[in-house]
C-alpha cells in the first residue's frame, strides 16, 4: 500500500509484517527517501549505478584518509546514492554501500547521514526476517535522531534541524521498531512504540499517518483475537481518514471493520462496511487492487454466511411453529379431556342421586341438558352433538341416558315426543 504522508516532502512506504496471508497488509510507517520509494535513486552526478561505481572505485582507505572535507561530503553522498540505487535490485550491494557511507559519516559526526544509512540497513534485515539485526540498526538510527534533536549539525544542515524534521524521523522509526516487536510477538512493546508514533501524529495533525497507524493496530489486535481493542482502533482509523479526506484510507479502515465484524459473526454489519469500502475502492481502480480484491472476498464470505444464517433461521422458525402447533393441539385436547371428565362425573352423580320425575311434570334440566335435548330433537347424532359442544361422544351418551331416565322414556323418539308435549322443545 502506498502511503501519502501529508506532513512531509518524503514519500513513505509500508513494510509488511510477516503474519498470516489475511493480515499481510499489517504494517507501519518507515520514512524513506523519495527516490527509494519510486524504485529509483538520487544520483547527484546524473550517472547510473554502474558509472557511479566507477566513480567511487578509486577511493581506497588511504585515499579516503587524505580526502578533503568537500571530497568526503561528495563521496558519502555517492555511497548513499548507490545504496538507494541498489535498494530494489540488489539488497546486498545496497547494504555494502550503506556501510561505506556510515564509515565516513560516523568518523565525521554527520548524524543525519549515519541515521539514514542505518535505517536502510535495518530495513534490509527486516525484509529478510533477521529481526535482531534489524533492531540494532533501527535503534542506531533512532539514537542519531535524538542527537539531531539535541543540536547535532551536518554539512547539509549547519544550523541544526527543525521540530518537524525530527518528529518525522522519530515517528517513522517508532513505527519500524513497533513492527519489529510486533512480529517478534511482544505486543505490549509494539503498542508502546505505536503510541509514541501516534502522539507525534496528533501533535502535528498528521491524520493520514494516524489513520494508517490505527488500521495496523486494529489488524494486530484482530490477529490476536482481541476484538475489544481491535474495534476502537479501526474506528479511530476511520475517523482520522475521514478527517484527512482520504477516500482510499477510508476504504481501508472500512475493510478492517468489515473483517472484524466477520470474525465476530456480525455479518450484516460486516456487509454494510464492506459494501461502503468497495464504493471508495472503486474511486481508485488504478491503486490498491489487492486490497480491493481482499475486500470483495470478504463480501463474498459475508453473503455466504448470511445465506447460511438465513437457512438456519428458517429451519429453527419452522421447528418452532411445529412445536407451537403441537403444544396448542395438546393443550386443547387436555382442556377438552378435563371438561369431559368433569361433566361425566356430574352426569354420574346426578344419575345416582335423582329419582324418577312424575310423568306429567317437566323434569328439572341443566343448561347443558337443554342444549343436548334441543340437538337430539333436531335429529343430531351423538358424534355430531359432541363436535358441536366440544365434548366426547361418550359424554353425550351419558347425557342421553340421563335424559331418558329423567323423562322416564325408553327411546330417543319417545324422549323428543314427551319433551314436545311438555313444551321443552
Amino acid at each position: 500500500m502506498t502511503v501519502r504522508k501529508g506532513h512531509s516532502a518524503q514519500t513513505s512506504i509500508i513494510l509488511p509484517i510477516f503474519a498470516s496471508m489475511r493480515h499481510l497488509a499489517i504494517s507501519l510507517l518507515l520514512g524513506t527517501l523519495t527516490a527509494l520509494c519510486a524504485g529509483a535513486y538520487n544520483d547527484h552526478r546524473g550517472h547510473n549505478v554502474d558509472s557511479l561505481e566507477r566513480v567511487v572505485a578509486p577511493w581506497t582507505p588511504d585515499a579516503i584518509d587524505k580526502a578533503t572535507e568537500e571530497e568526503l561530503i561528495d563521496l558519502n553522498r555517492a555511497y548513499r546514492d548507490l545504496m538507494l540505487g541498489y535498494e530494489v535490485i540488489n539488497g546486498e550491494k545496497a547494504v555494502f554501500y550503506a556501510r561505506k557511507a556510515i564509515a565516513i559519516s560516523r568518523r565525521k559526526g554527520w548524524t543525519e547521514a549515519t541515521g539514514d544509512a542505518a535505517r536502510h540497513i535495518g530495513q534490509y534485515f527486516y525484509a529478510r526476517e533477521q529481526f535482531d539485526s534489524a533492531m540494532v540498526w533501527f535503534q542506531e538510527s533512532l539514537d542519531c535522531v535524538e542527537k539531531m534533536a539535541a543540536g547535532a549539525t551536518s554539512p547539509s544542515h549547519p544550523e541544526g534541524y527543525g521540530e518537524i524534521d525530527i518528529d518525522d524521523s522519530r515517528s517513522s522509526l517508532y513505527g519500524a521498531i513497533g513492527n519489529l516487536y510486533n512480529v517478534m510477538g511482544d505486543i505490549p512493546a509494539a503498542m508502546d512504540y505505536y503510541r509514541k508514533a501516534g502522539e507525534i501524529f496528533d501533535r502535528h495533525g498528521w491524520n493520514e499517518s494516524n489513520s494508517i497507524l490505527y488500521y495496523n493496530i486494529g489488524e494486530t489486535w484482530l490477529e490476536e483475537k482481541d476484538y475489544a481493542q481491535a474495534l476502537p482502533a479501526y474506528e479511530k482509523s476511520l475517523d482520522y481518514a475521514r478527517t484527512a479526506g482520504d477516500s482510499l484510507l477510508v476504504a481501508n479502515a472500512l475493510k478492517g471493520l468489515g473483517g472484524l465484524y466477520m470474525d465476530t459473526g456480525k455479518t450484516w454489519k460486516a456487509l454494510r462496511c464492506l459494501r461502503e469500502a468497495d464504493r471508495y475502492y472503486s474511486l481508485h481502480d488504478d491503486q490498491e487492487f489487492r486490497f480491493r480484491m481482499e475486500n470483495l472476498d470478504f463480501m463474498s464470505q459475508a453473503l455466504s454466511a448470511q445465506k447460511q444464517a438465513l437457512a438456519r433461521w428458517l429451519g429453527v422458525s419452522a421447528l418452532l411453529v411445529m412445536l407451537l402447533a403441537a403444544f396448542i393441539l395438546i393443550f386443547r385436547r387436555l382442556h377438552r379431556a378435563k371438561r369431559e371428565q368433569a361433566e361425566t362425573a356430574q352426569v354420574m352423580d346426578e344419575t345416582l342421586s335423582e329419582r324418577h320425575t312424575p310423568s306429567d311434570k317437566a323434569p328439572a334440566l341443566t343448561d347443558r341438558e337443554r342444549q343436548i335435548l334441543a340437538l337430539i330433537a333436531d335429529g343430531k347424532t351423538n358424534p355430531q352433538i359432541a363436535d358441536a359442544l366440544f365434548l366426547s361422544p361418550e359424554t353425550i351418551k351419558w347425557y342421553r341416558k340421563k335424559l331418558l331416565v329423567k323423562f322416564d322414556v325408553p327411546t330417543a323418539a319417545a324422549l323428543v315426543s314427551k319433551a314436545k308435549d311438555l313444551g321443552l322443545v
